[in-house]
């Protein structure tokens, strides 16, 4: 395979639409699992693309914005306290309290606003987020800080018990039939807690900082490891045991989610957070049989409590037409019905204004954040 890249023009296709383009992304996206040496060239083995032109596409996708960022992510469950968190806001402050998370709270990841199709148990939660606290601090008291930052009235924490599926690839699921799904249910992926060391933190650091259009590169990690101030050969071989301890997410390339992209394209247009409640006992059976349908995103393990009339399972799917994700759900409740798995409740939350951001889990960062904003990081220590 040649390793050339493409001559660099100044039409350099940057749209999903373009074939090659589309080849790519159906790979970059989310099946470079894990920590990968030369993850620029997997990317061009599994899609058959020259790795020259992957990375002259990559970034032609990245300064288009097409590709909002570039980065190899973490298994941040496995390193931070983490939730997913719905926030109950008064009308009037509910824009200032999206801009805040989104502009000025590093640990908030994921900020929407969501709403359903009518009145339900938990409609009047319109703002929802991730939030990941470093290790050894208080989530909760994390979060009555932000509550009173944004004026919420009340939230609810919903820490995921278990993860099923996790990876966004908005190209690979275009066209799915409608309840495709694999042959097995879904893996349960570990969510232990793992302790590092200071060279660990040095690495990671480096490992997980997004990349700049002229970082991609087929040395990819080589200025990183000099960033790092470690050899390569350190940086790769600290890389490879965060991944065997479970700490490595994917290598992957964002797409806009519902944003315009070049020439006007939109990835997708509708982002739904299914819930269903199964009797207790069952959850770990119906999350990994949700999880193996191709249009799930993400399912996790997580309670909603009385606010959301006791849902334990949770999903999420994106797609361009909103009757074709509803008849992907309809195709889960009848799966889940079929094998005997009873659903006393379910409902469906609709995603609206959204911005997406790493979350940060250095407890350096943790630290400094909370000294700048008046807070003693200290009090903010789990406490037994």
């Amino acid at each position: 395979m040649s390793i050339l890249a493409e001559p660099i023009q100044y039409h350099t296709p940057a749209d999903v639409s373009d074939s090659i383009n589309a080849s790519i992304l159906a790979v970059s996206e989310d099946t470079i699992q894990g920590f990968s040496a030369d993850p620029l060239g997997e990317i061009a083995d599994r899609s058959g693309v020259p790795v020259g032109t992957v990375i002259t596409r990559i970034q032609a996708m990245l300064r288009a914005r097409t590709i909002r960022r570039v980065r190899q992510t973490l298994m941040a469950t496995n390193l931070a306290q983490g939730s997913l968190i719905a926030w109950q806001v008064p009308a009037d402050k509910l824009d200032s309290a999206f801009n805040y998370l989104f502009e000025a709270d590093p640990f908030s990841g994921h900020v929407v606003l969501r709403s359903t199709d009518s009145a339900t148990p938990g409609s009047q939660y319109k703002l929802w987020t991730t939030l990941k606290v470093p290790q050894g601090y208080s989530i909760t008291k994390y979060a009555d800080f932000l509550a009173a930052k944004i004026g919420a009235e009340h939230y609810r924490l919903m820490p995921a018990k278990c993860l099923f599926v996790l990876g966004v690839g908005h190209i690979r699921r275009r066209g799915l039939e409608i309840g495709s799904k694999a042959d097995q249910p879904a893996d349960v992926q570990d969510m232990n807690i793992v302790e590092l060391s200071e060279l660990d933190w040095q690495v990671l650091m480096s490992l997980k900082r997004e990349f700049e259009p002229e970082e991609i590169t087929r040395d990819i990690w080589e200025a990183r490891a000099k960033e790092a101030g470690v050899s390569l050969e350190t940086f790769v071989s600290v890389a490879q045991s965060l991944h065997d301890r479970g700490v490595i997410g994917r290598f992957s390339t964002f797409l806009e989610h519902v944003k315009a992209t070049a020439g006007e394209e939109r990835v997708t247009r509708y982002n739904a957070l299914f819930h269903w409640a199964v009797p207790a006992g069952r959850e770990m059976e119906a999350g990994r049989e949700v999880g193996r349908f191709h249009i799930m995103t993400h399912a996790y393990w997580r309670e909603g409590g009385p606010e959301f009339r006791n849902v334990n399972i949770m999903g999420v799917a994106h797609g361009l037409d909103k009757s074709v994700l509803l008849a992907h759900k309809a195709a889960m409740d009848t799966h889940l019905e079929s094998i005997g798995i009873p659903v006393s409740y379910t409902n469906v939350f609709w995603g609206g204004r959204s911005e997406i951001k790493p979350s940060e889990i250095a407890p350096a960062a943790f630290r400094e954040f909370c000294r700048a904003n008046g807070l003693d990081p200290e009090a903010m220590r789990e406490t037994e």
